[in-house]
């Protein structure tokens, strides 16, 4: 009865890691792809690195480790394999934990620093090698149909990524009209309407890294219970 728990415990949580193993791949695929196709961390200046796509990035090779730790563990049957995922599951659900609550308490303030932030990029704009600032603010106007921070008045002459449609004539150096809302207030707008699914998404990948604990834990009492059997 214990070698077929065991058996059960250890396929479970081969493919539940090898699941996750997959999903690491798919996120570091697009954390790569949007880190060369769109560049938006150099729009902070201050923190070119913290952009959505390294995030995506670190995310997606930290999960690879742990997968590959659970499978390991999961087929060897190895004590201090499925120890260390557990311990790492633990501090990866503690880490998203403490990030919901800091970003809960320093909302206002964080939405502070975005705006410094995104204006000290806009100042940079045509500095000399300042092309990433200049590209990710192109292309983010352009993309998002958005001009500035607050609007098109904080830039001393608007570029041509702010100007509306086909107003813009290439026989012409002036444009007839600008995009009105700022790309802060777009942004702000875009992370408020995929809320939702953000938060469904981080109650899933919760979900999930507490099942997988749970598989881990039993397994590894399972192994030392068969390992060093009770004298009855």
């Amino acid at each position: 009865m214990a070698e077929n728990c065991l058996k059960f415990l250890k396929g479970t949580l081969f493919i539940f890691n090898f699941i996750f193993w997959i999903c690491g791949c798919v996120i570091l695929s697009l954390g790569i792809y949007l880190l060369v196709e769109y560049n938006y961390g150099a729009l902070f200046p201050s923190l070119p690195s913290l952009s959505f796509a390294n995030i995506l990035i670190i995310v997606g090779a930290i999960i690879l480790v742990v997968a590959f730790l659970g499978c390991m563990g999961s087929i060897k049957e190895n004590k201090c394999l499925l120890m260390s995922f557990f311990i790492l599951l633990l501090i990866i659900l503690l880490i998203e934990v403490v990030m919901a609550i800091l970003l809960f308490i320093y909302e206002k303030k964080i939405n502070e620093y975005v705006q410094i932030q995104l204006n000290e990029g806009l100042k940079m704009y045509e500095w000399e090698n300042s092309t990433g600032i200049t590209k990710a603010w192109n292309m983010i106007q352009q993309q998002m149909q958005c001009c500035g921070v607050k609007n098109a008045t904080d830039w001393p002459q608007p570029p041509k990524s702010c100007c509306m449609g086909n107003s813009y004539s290439n026989n012409s150096e002036s444009c007839s009209t600008y995009y009105t809302e700022g790309c802060y207030r777009k942004l702000a707008e875009w992370f408020e309407n995929n809320f939702l699914l953000v938060g469904i998404a981080t109650i899933i990948v919760s979900v999930i890294q507490v099942l997988g604990m749970s598989f881990a834990m039993t397994m590894y009492c399972q192994i030392v219970k068969n390992t060093y059997p009770m004298n009855l």
